[in-house]
């Protein structure tokens, strides 16, 4: 099966805006085509979308952003 991934971006954690952007754009639609209903559902798929490429404290905001408009 083909891999269904972005090439990773140069210096991995040192995403540009519009690579940050992307990804939460990826996230937010992977979690809305799945109709997530917790918080722990939300985190994972954006852990699988991001996949390395922010630091910690740029995932959980990723995970804040999206879980806020899944979960309303």
């Amino acid at each position: 099966m083909r891999e269904n991934r972005l090439p990773p971006v140069p210096g991995s954690t040192d995403c540009s805006p519009a690579r940050l952007q992307q990804l939460k754009l990826i996230a937010a639609a992977r979690v809305s085509a799945c109709r997530s209903t917790s918080r722990q559902q939300i985190t994972d798929i954006v852990r699988v979308t991001v996949d390395n490429e922010v630091d910690t404290t740029t995932f959980r905001a990723i995970v804040d952003d999206v879980a806020g408009d899944a979960l309303r």
